[in-house]
């Protein structure tokens, strides 16, 4: 099956499922005598991997007519993420689907959020505070994903090293795992996990120190979408590319032109306009009182796919249309 039809399907599946959830309860949509309802969308950084979702908020913005919706780009902080939410409950917005920098630590702010009104998170997770349902990647999986990319780029195994942005993230977390666990029993041994606190500069002097200080390693993986670009940035710099083979997240410009190049082995790419489509629709179905959308295990997860140089040119193709039209 082709990409692009795989990526339609899913896609398709995902809006009959919305259809369903709006025909078993209340509706998204009121008359033209509703009060508006103020929701948004927040980052957890600001790299070019939110370019897409804003499409998927806007696709979903532009159907609701009852509905608008604020996006905000964080620049990779918690105290940026609260900031941000503070000032969004101030102009009475009663939804907020966040990505959390650091669950762990967020759990308090997504609580008093959730005390006045809908909390999704999407991207990242934090499964032990009170928001209503997670709307994202299944991140193990996806780490598990990209652990078969790695065992393929190095058949005879060989020592890795993997980047992100923030450890204690919870999709850095899971994606970690995923890759542990598909590594386990394998000649290829993780060196580290090196973080960069979503400092672009810091992501490539980490690649480019790990070049120098392990000569031997032989695969540089990156959790984060800009990491992947950092990695081959540095890689060139150090002539060093083909030589190190390289696993990524996302599709990122850089990443998918590194893939076509033979220079990036491959990477494992979501589908962040649904990241930002589903969670707007959903909010707004809960706000009106139809919460049959929410799952069972409050986690809706959006399928990955891996890409390569075998597949990489029908999903340049796809992932240009989206950015330029959204659809």
């Amino acid at each position: 099956m082709r990409l692009e039809k795989f990526l339609n399907r899913a896609i398709l599946i995902s809006v009959l499922a919305l259809a369903a959830c709006s025909n078993s309860g209340g509706s998204g949509n009121a008359g033209s005598g509703s009060k508006a309802m103020k929701l948004a969308f927040v980052t957890n950084n600001q790299s070019d991997f939110w370019t897409v979702a804003r499409k998927g908020v806007e696709a979903a913005d532009k159907e609701l007519d009852n509905v608008t919706v604020e996006f905000r780009l964080a620049d990779g902080t918690a105290g940026d993420q609260r900031r941000i939410a503070d000032d969004l409950m101030t102009k009475g917005v009663t939804g907020i689907a966040i990505s959390p920098v650091d669950p762990a630590n967020q759990t308090q702010m997504l609580n008093d959020i959730a005390k006045k009104g809908v909390v999704i998170t999407q991207d990242s997770d934090a499964p032990n505070s009170d928001r209503m349902v997670y709307i994202g990647t299944d991140n193990v999986a996806a780490g598990r994903q990209a652990g078969e990319l790695i065992k393929e780029a190095l058949p005879n195994g060989g020592k890795i090293m993997v980047f992100v942005g923030k450890r204690d993230a919870q999709n850095a977390i899971d994606r970690y795992e995923g890759i542990r666990q598909a590594l386990a029993g394998t000649k290829i041994e993780i060196l580290d996990l090196k973080t960069d606190d979503t400092d672009m500069v810091r992501a490539k002097a980490n690649a480019a120190d790990t070049i120098v200080k392990h000569p031997d390693v032989a695969a540089l993986i990156g959790l984060w979408n800009y990491n992947g670009p950092a990695i081959l940035s540095a890689l060139k710099e150090a002539k060093k590319v083909g030589k190190i083979k390289v696993v990524c997240f996302d599709d990122d410009p850089a990443t998918v032109a590194g893939i076509m190049e033979g220079a990036i082995y491959g990477t494992v790419v979501q589908q962040p306009y649904e990241f930002g489509y589903q969670s707007v629709q959903l909010m707004s179905k809960i706000l009106a009182g139809d919460k049959s959308g929410i799952p069972p295990g409050k986690q809706k997860f959006i399928a990955t796919v891996a890409v390569t140089k075998k597949n990489v040119n029908d999903y340049s193709d796809h992932i240009s249309k989206l950015r330029t039209t959204g659809n």
